[in-house]
């Protein structure tokens, strides 16, 4: 038997004729596949699978051609079903199945190492929004933009089919088909191959903590795939641990292969990894980090989390290299607002929050957090910088608004140029959402697309998601469209000339990622050391020991001008035989800033307002 492409525990695997199709339905009796070729006009042929081992049917078909499509049917029942290991589902996720040629694209990738966490630039994109088009030709064109501001990791929202004409991808049904009205399979590669091209890596958001509703025919294969031990958010919960749970690990753990090793995806962002519930020996979360890496070889992978939690076992014994950091965010958005209610609540934006963040990542390590009544996450002061990824924006956090609106349209320009150099100089890994390296006028909804009765629901579930907020729910908010509201989606769409309309926001952020690329601080080689200390109210400095050419200064003022008469804070004593030389400032006017004063006069400092400076020592 000759394998054209990798062999999984189930699904199509293309021989050098036709395909083998093996499904599991444990508890069964009789499965048939009916395979059609619509292009020939050829009517559904029934072909019986045949019983082997622990639940698993196969047949071999030698005269199965990519393009064709079928459905499985179970103990002679008349509903088709489409494959769990479905490749493509061109007409939808409850729809046939399609047989493809995992070879026909021709990859010009052989060059590609990946991306090291260390110096990842990190960029969240939903495909079907990122181009008006919403496809993955048009998003490969555009490409070349990220790469010239310095982006070099896309994170994608996740892709595999799910139900309707739009969505955010996190209800997927059927995991390794990509969405169809993205483009083909093949576009999808394309895409991936251009990132590569273009230097930057792609790494995948799964969601393996649930299926979306569609996906509850997995029940008709077998009703192991779900549990009722543990309570998900979001639907039933996945049998990683309870009995016949085997073949559903390896379902997960080989999706983790399929993208990286037949699409060549850079690694993954695990979705909500709080609500992947496993007892076992070694925790799934860890199977998935050592298959992921496994399947990559010689190229580097990058696995991120989201991790509610902020419990530090998922880097320490997961094998997870960073996990997002919701404390940053949170004290981000209240210093950028001034509005601190439902999970803002126990954020102040003090400056100590801001040192706290520089130095030590989460600000939670297993201390209080009134608004969940218990205590919130655990110790990290050991983790290095590169652990955790920071961001002022996600696809969450804008659609969990009033309006829908990014947080530039809700503060001071001053403060959110200031908030961005923070974003960026942290010594954590930055993520920007699409579209905010350009100040994107866009809002980002939450929206999706199913049948009547559940639209509604979903309409609803928002609306007590939402009334967390007082300031929202007291006005009978949020003022944004339905999710299911096509026009809603389209307004999502990123507009590309606003690119060249809003040139500062642009060259704020490639001057600021060039920074981080290129200045000694940020390799860590060459750094020795970060500390911090508070200077005022709404101001702080991080200084970065550096081994050589000399230590770095971030001075970050969200507050009024400060002046320092008396240099009490000896951070800011610049090492011996040196003087401090401004580097950068986010009130240049070509920033769209007003100028500052010089920093240093007669030995008193003056900090500007709601600015921030990036500093360097030279030999005097």
């Amino acid at each position: 038997m000759n394998r054209r492409h990798l062999s999984y525990q189930a699904g199509p695997c293309q021989l050098s004729e036709g395909y083998r199709i093996s499904v599991w339905a444990p508890g069964h009796q009789r499965i048939n596949i009916e395979i059609q070729d619509l292009k020939r006009s050829m009517p559904p042929v029934s072909v019986r699978l045949f019983s082997e081992e622990n639940g698993f049917f196969s047949t071999t078909i030698p005269w199965a051609q990519p393009g064709m499509i079928y459905g499985i049917i179970i103990d002679n029942q008349e509903t088709l079903l489409p494959d769990p290991y479905s490749r493509f589902q061109p007409s939808g996720p409850q729809q046939l199945s399609q047989l493809v040629d995992a070879q026909s694209y021709i990859w010009n990738d052989s060059d590609w190492t990946g991306i090291e966490i260390q110096n990842a630039i990190l960029y969240e994109m939903h495909i079907g929004t990122f181009t008006k088009d919403g496809t993955w030709k048009a998003a490969a064109e555009k490409l070349s933009t990220l790469a010239d501001i310095g982006i070099n990791v896309i994170e994608l929202m996740p892709i595999s089919e799910f139900s309707g004409n739009f969505g955010w991808g996190y209800e997927s049904v059927n995991l390794f088909a990509p969405y169809h009205l993205y483009g083909t399979y093949n576009d999808c590669k394309y895409f991936i191959d251009q990132a590569h091209k273009y230097k930057i890596a792609v790494i995948l958001d799964v969601v393996y903590n649930h299926f979306g509703p569609e996906g509850y025919y997995l029940n008709s294969y077998s009703t192991d795939y779900f549990t009722n031990k543990y309570t998900n958010e979001w639907g039933r919960a996945i049998n990683f641990d309870g009995e016949n749970c085997q073949p559903v690990r390896q379902l997960f753990l080989d999706n983790v292969r399929y993208w990286i090793e037949e699409f060549h995806f850079d690694g993954y962002r695990i979705d909500a990894a709080q609500q992947i519930f496993d007892s076992s020996p070694t925790h799934i979360i860890s199977e998935i980090a050592s298959a992921a890496r496994d399947s990559s070889k010689d190229r580097h992978c990058i696995i991120i989390a989201e991790n509610e939690t902020q419990d530090s076992v998922i880097i320490r014994k997961y094998k997870v290299d960073a996990s997002w950091n919701e404390d940053f965010h949170r004290s981000a958005t209240v210093a950028l607002t001034g509005h601190s209610e439902a999970y803002f609540s126990d954020y102040t934006a003090s400056a100590q929050e801001f040192v706290s963040l520089a130095k030590y990542g989460f600000l939670f390590q297993g201390t209080f957090f009134s608004w969940q009544n218990q205590c919130r996450g655990t110790p990290a002061l050991d983790l290095p910088p590169y652990r955790f990824v920071n961001y002022l924006q996600n696809h969450d956090q804008i659609a969990n608004t009033f309006r829908g609106k990014r947080i530039h349209w809700q503060t001071a320009t001053g403060v959110y140029r200031a908030m961005t150099a923070a974003l960026i100089l942290f010594p954590q890994i930055p993520m920007l959402f699409q579209g905010q390296e350009f100040g994107a006028l866009s809002p980002f909804y939450f929206f999706s697309q199913h049948g009547e009765e559940r639209n509604e629901r979903v309409a609803k579930g928002r609306a007590v998601f939402l009334s967390q907020f007082k300031s929202i729910s007291d006005l009978n908010g949020p003022f944004v469209p339905k999710p299911c509201d096509y026009n809603g989606f389209l307004e999502c769409k990123l507009d590309d000339s606003e690119r060249q309309l809003h040139a500062e926001t642009v060259k704020l952020h490639f001057d600021l990622i060039s920074i981080r690329k290129n200045d000694p601080a940020y390799k860590i080689n060459m750094r020795e050391k970060i500390d911090g200390a508070v200077l005022g109210t709404e101001c702080f400095v991080i200084r970065f020991f550096c081994k050589t050419p000399g230590d770095r200064l971030l001075l970050i003022n969200f507050g009024k001008q400060l002046q320092l008469q008396s240099m009490s804070e000896p951070l800011l004593s610049p090492p011996l035989n040196t003087k401090w030389k401004r580097v950068w400032y986010s009130d240049d006017p070509s920033y769209g800033g007003d100028g500052i004063i010089p920093m240093i006069q007669n030995s008193v400092w003056t900090i500007p307002g709601q600015s921030a400076l990036f500093i360097r020592s030279e030999n005097i």
